[in-house]
């Protein structure tokens, strides 16, 4: 057995252990080799409209992937200006730059996932390892579906994060220069303070053109002071912050009525307990915020409660 062999058994990656060693190999490569016939294609509905294509991966390759996120990138060290999808990190850590400067300038990068490609996932994630080649070479068709990132797999996020992990740290630097704040959260930047936009926006898309990304124009905002400043879904305008009043004033009343008439199907097209499950990550959304706010932490232990009784 060579020493690319030997690295992958030792990661544990089919979580079979009892498996012999050529078995979780021959499981490994097949694959690594055919991935693509691994994926189901699922189109769901985005908020804003238009549709987002997610590949799910089969149950197999998933757990496969599961342990390639355990036990090799998780170990790699990501940018402190990346604030998605890691570990210790919060809705806050996004927004609390940005609270009450100036003006916010948001703009999102197009079609995050599908960008990032099978070379920058082998060079910019696991190159970074001290693994074999050929055990990068696999690693890297493992998490890849027709040579570039899917958007449903579990190793996705933390590629794209490394991928992006040299843009955010040159874009950290150069903005703290000019006395900006710059946050990532996913495929949307952030920028805060007192600057020139189009400097900022004309220095973004440069780089990220250089990575191979692009711009969604239609989704570039800069809002003063005297507009409404949203981060990520959070007023950041007021001196903490806070979720748009008119998220809690609906959800409030939404509740009030549930408690008070109970559950009517003609109201919605999802399930009574589907429909419990939005109105509580809606109020998680408003405790990530603000974990103390009582009305709502008591809504939080309403909305349980009814969720066992519909179990």
């Amino acid at each position: 057995m060579n020493a690319a062999q030997l690295s992958l058994i030792s990661l544990e990656l089919t979580g079979h252990p009892h498996w012999s060693p050529a078995k979780q190999l021959r499981c490994l490569y097949a694959l690594s080799n055919h991935s693509d016939r691994h994926y189901r294609e699922l189109q769901l509905p985005k908020r804003s409209g238009g549709i987002r294509t997610i590949h799910v991966p089969a149950p197999l390759l998933k757990s496969v992937q599961r342990n390639i996120l355990r036990h090799v990138l998780s170990l790699l060290p990501l940018s402190d200006y990346a604030t998605a999808w890691r570990p210790g990190y919060t809705l806050l850590n996004n927004v609390l730059p940005h609270v009450r400067q100036k003006q916010v300038l948001k703009m999102d990068i197009d079609n995050f996932f599908q960008r990032i490609i099978f070379p920058q996932v082998w060079q910019q994630a696991f190159a970074k390892t001290r693994l074999p080649q050929a055990t990068i070479t696999l690693l890297s068709h493992l998490c890849c579906y027709r040579d570039r990132l899917p958007q449903g797999a579990p190793t996705s996020p933390t590629i794209a994060n490394l991928v992006l992990r040299d843009f955010d740290n040159y874009i950290g630097r150069w903005c703290a220069e000019q006395e900006i704040a710059y946050t990532r959260y996913g495929d949307d930047m952030t920028f805060s303070g007192d600057f020139d936009a189009r400097r900022v926006r004309n220095k973004v898309k440069g780089f990220l053109a250089e990575l191979g990304f692009e711009l969604n124009h239609d989704k570039t905002r800069l809002m003063s002071q005297g507009q409404r400043q949203i981060v990520t879904g959070i007023v950041v305008n007021g001196p903490y912050p806070q979720a748009p009043a008119t998220l809690r004033r609906e959800l409030r009343q939404t509740l009030y009525y549930y408690e008070k008439f109970g559950w009517s199907p003609a109201h919605s097209e999802m399930t009574e307990r589907h429909w419990l499950q939005t109105m509580q990550g809606k109020i998680e959304f408003i405790l990530q915020i603000r974990p103390n706010d009582s009305e709502f932490l008591h809504a939080r232990h309403n909305v349980r409660r009814w969720l066992k009784r519909c179990a």
